[in-house]
């Protein structure tokens, strides 16, 4: 009788600074995690997606953010942004109509991670002490599958 191996959940939490060389530092490190775990198809969609969601909390918030990172599964990733600006932008369900418009200089960023992303969420962090409230966003990306 063969046992099956089960990976037990990991996750990763890096607080990056408000700095312009976070989303890089933040790229670099998910790559890495990813590698580790052997979840390697993963590497391009996953970077793509926290990109655009450590890019928008370093120029939306000013302060201090974080990126999470968590197992999801043999072949699945949770990537989850913190940030104290608690406005949840029109994409992930925040108050505007319609998406940006197309000689919109920003904007789009967010609306290609919903169309990338397996599934993506957003809930704002109420209450605590001063500076650690705002939102979290968060998606999850699973590797591609073979025909």
């Amino acid at each position: 009788m063969a046992l099956a191996t089960v990976t037990p959940p990991w996750a990763y939490t890096l607080q990056l600074p408000q700095d312009p060389r976070g989303p890089g530092i933040a790229r670099a490190t998910l790559r890495t995690v990813l590698l580790v775990h052997g979840m390697r198809d993963l590497i391009d969609t996953a970077e793509l997606l926290a990109s655009e969601l450590v890019t928008n909390a370093y120029r939306y918030s000013s302060a201090p953010y974080s990126l999470r990172l968590r197992g999801a599964g043999r072949d699945r990733v949770r990537v989850g942004v913190w940030d104290s600006n608690p406005e949840i932008p029109a994409p992930f369900g925040g108050c505007a109509v319609g998406g940006p418009s197309v000689l919109a200089e920003r904007g789009r960023g967010l609306q290609l991670v919903r169309e990338c992303a397996e599934s993506w969420g957003a809930y704002p962090i109420r209450g605590g002490l001063p500076g650690q409230g705002g939102k979290v966003l968060w998606v999850e990306c699973t590797a591609p599958r073979n025909p």
